[in-house]
């Protein structure tokens, strides 16, 4: 939509969300109508409702999204659309067809022997237009299958049967509308009926309109065929059908990309309709591809469709549509292309005159082919004379044919019926090279490159009795690549260069680039110069001046290099290191893929070609891969170039290599192979436990290393960190094979996956892969120089390599290179720190922008580390993990390398962390006594290092505090192994009592502390946890009030410290555990300390856990509670009387007091009156 309209996309977009709203509005008024029809099943029920329901929500979301379409979102809204588009479709599928398909059968003497199915809905009729089957009431072309079994595969590709057909389903009361869409100009041939009866359709037609054509079928050549016989090739002739006639081309034998040339004239074809219905849609042709047997008939390869160019008999024969355009057409083999084919149609109108108005078919003159018509020349293409050199460097993997192994190879070389054919390998055992390097030959291609023809590859085998036996072929479908291109020197410096270091440079005829700023005077020169340097890799110009400021900080930290290993620069790459800053370390580079696919696979100028063997295989085919058919390599270079007289040659031109200068030779050579394996990722489980105990198996030439005694249990990621040194003999030794088995204890080793690299290509390469450029030049400590030869020594020989001029070392660190000048330090530090001056740093950053060098400039392989992807050969495409690595190569015949790089895996380094339990405060308390009703909680502290659960430590039970303090001076001791560089505790245990051997966990470093409530009788109660991370935790409150929640909710912005840096630290931390609704609430806090000493330090100052000698800690100051079982029936009464039942006992104390009144009253009131009344 945004490609088409030209203006306002998003109107456009907008009007097409409208019309989809009213749309689904219309849909749903309709619906509801028809919802109480009768005789409707569940499933109609159903699915009525989900349209509605569906139909309803694309059309509210619709109407909502018009509103928001804008230039600025109307790519993201056409996305959404394409949504409604897909479920829209799927509503429109019914799950079950209420009006049966339509089924067209050939019958051949009562037997049924192909038909065609056509869906009804694709033919029903409606009244209105959007609502009627896009086949309905049109001419189409059906093709008719074989029924049955044999429809299926291969065998049922072939066409049965072509036929045209107009076909239109519709009520009885819609009649009328049937012939509506039919070419015009017929009659109607009726049945004669009775008066009263209905209208009957005709039972025929009669065409009183007809045209005359001529087809004239321009079949120039196919490419890529698919490959039918057994040795990898096919004899290919094309079948074209047009109307009611079919003609085939010629056969060609043995080829994949057959050049036909040949004109093929249909004459007198009759097409029925008007005219002007036949020009704007003409009847398709059909174009299909067989490959011809000896024995038994043609085999199909392929079928493609075409719309040949009409010319009506008034029409001009000229441009722009005519003579017509070769084309390619993509030909399709059941649901898999095939190859394609390039070819021209051209229907013309044979008009009342006859065939006198028709073109004439100027064909070629000098080919005598007898009744075969060659192209005509408006058609075919424009030749011109071009020389195709070959580079022929050797053959490798040669698989066996006919049982029998190869032993004389010889490669043929064949385009547009010329070729040449490469020296005969002698002993391709002893020596798999060829002796003669460049042949060449001459031949007539098209102008146009498109339309250049494949170029053939073939390796014949040299038998006995003159026999030659046919190895395996490829046809190179495009040569576009190896097209030379005379490149204008001067191009090279037009360009404005943005120049790494900083600064800008123009080149004007004559002028020298400067790389670089100028440097000031004196030793801050230096620092400038370094600043720039580092800008483009890895250090951080502004962050090392920043360093410098500081002035002791440097010392301190350069006092770390000796800490510095292989690894540092490996962490530091992939971004997982912390344990030192990225700026200070050197790096390397990963690639998360192959090196291979950053370098084009080394082909810049020494090319692989996979040869094929033996009958292509289908989709559905799952025996037959391409992989399969691969019988060996050819190794070489093609140049493809126009022969003109022009041609300039450089004064040191070779002429025997031709456009091949300056390349080695290719005689055998003895190379040292170092192979490094850092580690593998994602393996696949190859043992029942769903683990793999994995270990490296490396395969070059005869020689073969299984590292079998190191393998590592129970691992899908293991850390091999391994060095390999191999001695190889380029050519023979060119394919290296590094594998990873599982070890079993019984029984054989299961390959996990294995992958393969070609050395030689990488060996030759021009991108230097030999051994990659470090990003700065050093002769001791972890980033030493490793390649025998110095930057010097290497920038000497690529500049002598291309007849560059210089290099030229000034003053002031510059060195001169063609026309470049180049400016870096010029000290280096030795093992003692003295500084000397070397030309070393200017070289390698020469070599480290030597992509920047005119004419033979290329990006150098950098210090790397590849990932390459496992596979298995069972189970071809699959990924079976991954492994990380890298290969160096150093000639026998050179300077010998020094000792390989230690990358053996760090070993865990042995800390204690001894944590000291002082206090705890505000801990929730838990329990109610029965009688007091006291809350109180007798408290105690858990702690564990994750991982090592089952070394969990208590400490001692502070009983009853009823404030939610504790007193403990608990110690608790944790030692562990750790690794710093992935901060990580590393521990080593048996999975289980029959386990082979113990299994190693990397795990996080953290402490766990928990609060407990101890009861006797009952479980013990959790009341809430803490988990430190021992590299970044937050620092502890100075007292228990400044402790708070937020110190774990928000510990992101919190100031964080790190035991491995602070070594001792003591404060408040809180404990949390989450309530009802999920949220963290505090239920206490404890004083700790925490204090990390390594291994050594811990044996020379041990300590005892708990308050255990040695360094015994004080008793806690508790609160006394040895007369508590005295007290406690005090303050139960206390609790009875003046808590739970104060007002009970009071109105008890009064009616007591009311009740020993009046007993008195009624003991003394006789006596009283007695005395009254006696008057004593």
């Amino acid at each position: 939509i945004i490609k088409t309209e030209k203006t306002y996309p998003e109107r456009r977009l907008r009007g097409v969300l409208e019309e989809l709203s009213h749309g689904c509005r219309s849909f749903l008024s309709l619906a509801n109508q028809d919802q109480n029809l009768s005789g409707r099943t569940k499933l109609d029920r159903e699915r009525l409702k989900l349209c509605m329901s569906e139909v309803e929500s694309i059309g509210q979301q619709a109407k909502a999204m018009r509103t928001q379409v804008k230039k600025s979102t109307v790519r993201d809204k056409i996305k959404l659309a394409q949504n409604f588009l897909t479920r829209l479709r799927f509503l429109a599928d019914e799950p079950q067809h209420s009006v049966p398909d339509v089924f067209i059968w050939m019958i051949s003497n009562g037997k049924r022997i192909a038909y065609a199915r056509v869906p009804s809905k694709d033919i029903l009729y409606s009244a209105i237009r959007e609502e009627t089957g896009k086949d309905c009431g049109k001419v189409k072309t059906i093709f008719l299958r074989i029924p049955g079994k044999k429809g299926f595969g291969p065998a049922g590709w072939t066409v049965q049967s072509k036929i045209e057909i107009y076909l239109w389903l519709g009520l009885t009361r819609q009649r009328k509308d049937y012939l509506r869409g039919l070419p015009n100009g017929f009659e109607e041939n009726k049945l004669s009926k009775g008066p009263g009866m209905p209208c009957s359709p005709p039972i025929s037609l009669t065409y009183m309109m007809k045209q005359i054509f001529q087809l004239r079928v321009h079949m120039y050549q196919a490419r890529s065929l698919f490959a039918a016989d057994s040795t990898g090739l096919s004899d290919p002739f094309a079948r074209v059908f047009f109307s009611t006639q079919s003609q085939v081309t010629e056969i060609l034998a043995e080829t994949l990309c057959p050049t036909w040339d040949q004109l093929l004239v249909f004459e007198n074809v009759e097409l029925f309709g008007e005219a002007t219905e036949l020009r704007d849609d003409p009847p398709i042709i059909v174009i299909e591809i067989y490959d011809q047997d000896t024995v038994g008939k043609a085999e199909f390869m392929g079928r493609t469709f075409a719309k040949p160019v009409v010319k009506m008999a008034d029409e001009h024969y000229g441009p722009p549509r005519f003579p017509p355009q070769l084309e390619y057409y993509q030909i399709y083999r059941g649901n898999c292309t095939a190859g394609e084919m390039l070819a021209a149609f051209e229907l013309l109108q044979i008009g009342p005159n006859g065939k006198a108005d028709l073109p004439p078919i100027d064909g070629p003159t000098d080919v005598d082919r007898g009744p075969i018509l060659p192209v005509p020349l408006g058609i075919r293409p424009v030749l011109s004379k071009y020389r195709i050199e070959v580079l022929f460097w050797g053959l490798r993997d040669l698989k066996r044919v006919n049982l029998a192994q190869v032993d004389r190879p010889r490669v043929d070389i064949e385009c547009a019926g010329k070729g040449v054919q490469s020296a005969l390998i002698p002993n391709y055992k002893k020596n798999p090279n060829f002796s003669t390097l460049v042949k060449w030959f001459e031949v007539d291609l098209p102008e146009n490159e498109l339309l250049h023809p494949p170029l053939n590859i073939r390796v014949v085998d040299c038998r006995a009795f003159g026999r030659y036996t046919l190895v395996g072929s490829i046809a190179v479908p495009s040569l576009r690549k190896f097209i030379y291109r005379a490149t204008d020197k001067d191009a090279y410096y037009t360009r404005v260069d943005e120049l790494i270091y900083g600064g800008f440079s123009f080149y004007l005829s004559g002028e020298i680039i400067v790389v670089g700023l100028e440097p000031e005077p004196g030793f801050k020169k230096m620092d400038t110069v370094v600043k720039l340097d580092s800008v483009r890799f890895i250090y951080d110009g502004k962050g090392k001046k920043k360093k410098r400021k500081k002035g002791d900080e440097i010392e301190e930290e350069e006092l770390d290099e000796s800490m510095l290993d292989w690894w540092s620069k490996y962490f530091a790459s992939i971004e997982t290191l912390t344990e030192v800053s990225n700026k200070k370390t050197v790096q390397l580079l990963v690639y998360s893929k192959e090196l291979e696919s950053e370098y084009d696979n080394f082909e810049d100028w020494l090319h692989s070609f996979n040869l094929f063997r033996g009958k292509g295989g289908d989709e559905d085919d799952q025996n037959v891969t391409d992989e399969d058919r691969i019988v060996g390599k050819f190794k070489g270079s093609l140049c493809m170039y126009k022969v003109s007289d022009e041609m300039q040659r450089d004064v040191s031109f070779e002429s025997t290599m031709g456009m091949f200068q300056n390349i080695p030779h290719n005689d055998p050579i003895n190379v040292l192979v170092r192979i490094y394996v850092i580690r593998a990722t994602d393996l696949h489980p190859a043992d029942i436990n769903g683990k793999a105990d994995p270990y490296i198996a490396i395969k070059l030439g005869k020689t073969e290393i299984k590292d079998k005694e190191n393998y590592i249990s129970k691992q899908l990621n293991p850390l091999f960190g391994k060095s390999f040194d191999v001695e190889a003999t380029f050519p023979m030794d060119s394919t290296l094979t590094v594998s990873i088995y599982d070890w079993d204890l019984v029984g054989t080793d299961d390959l996990i996956g294995e992958t393969k690299l070609d050395l030689e290509n990488r060996y030759y390469s021009k991108h230097r892969a030999t051994c990659g450029i470090t990003c700065n030049y050093a002769i001791h400590g972890y980033n030493v120089w490793r390649d025998p030869m110095k930057p010097t020594q290497i920038l000497a020989k690529l500049c002598k390599e291309g007849k560059l001029d210089g290099p030229h070392y000034g003053p002031g660190g510059r060195v001169k290179v063609e026309n470049r000048v180049f400016m870096a330090a010029t000290e280096i530090e030795d093992d003692n720190g003295l500084k000397r001056q070397t030309d070393e740093h200017l070289a390698l950053t020469v070599l480290k922008h030597w992509e920047e060098i005119p004419r033979v400039g290329c990006k150098l392989v950098p210090e790397h580390v590849e990932t390459r992807p496992l596979l298995h050969p069972d189970k071809p495409g699959i990924e079976q993990g991954r492994i990380e690595m890298w290969v160096d190569m150093f000639p026998k015949d050179m300077t010998a390398p020094g000792p390989p790089l230690d990358i053996s895996p760090r070993k865990p380094k042995k800390f204690e962390l001894r944590v000291i339990i002082w206090n705890t405060d505000e801990v929730v308390l838990e329990d109610d006594d029965i009688f007091t009703g006291e809350k109180s909680s007798d408290i105690f502290v858990r702690g564990w290092l994750k991982g090592q659960q089952e070394d969990k430590q208590d400490t001692d039970v502070h009983y009853h505090s009823i404030t939610g303090e504790g007193n403990f001076n608990w110690r608790f001791v944790y030692p562990f192994d750790y690794l710093m560089a992935e901060e990580k505790i590393v521990i080593s245990k048996k999975e289980s009592m029959f386990a082979w051997d113990e299994t190693e966990y990397k795990i996080p470093a953290r402490l766990n502390l928990q609060v407990w409530d101890a009861d006797h009788f009952s479980a013990d109660d959790f009341l809430g946890a803490i988990e430190l991370d021992l590299n970044r935790f937050p620092r502890g409150a100075k007292s228990a009030k400044q402790c708070s929640i937020e110190m774990v909710t928000n510990e992101g912005e919190m100031p964080t410290v790190s035991i491995f840096k602070q070594k001792r630290i003591k404060g408040w931390w809180p404990f949390v555990a989450r309530n009802e609704d999920d949220e963290f609430e505090l239920t206490g806090k404890v004083e700790a300390e925490l204090h990390l000493l390594t291994g050594e330090e811990a044996e020379r100052s041990p300590v005892g856990e708990g308050r255990n000698e040695p360094e015994p800690l004080e008793k806690p100051n508790r609160p006394d509670i040895a007369l508590l079982w005295f007290l406690i029936p005090f303050k139960a009464a206390k609790n009875l009387i003046c808590n739970q039942y104060r007002w009970l006992t009071i109105k008890i104390v009064t009616a007591l007091l009311l009740l020993a009144i009046l007993a008195l009253f009624l003991y003394n009131m006789p006596g009283y009156m007695v005395k009254k009344m006696l008057g004593a």
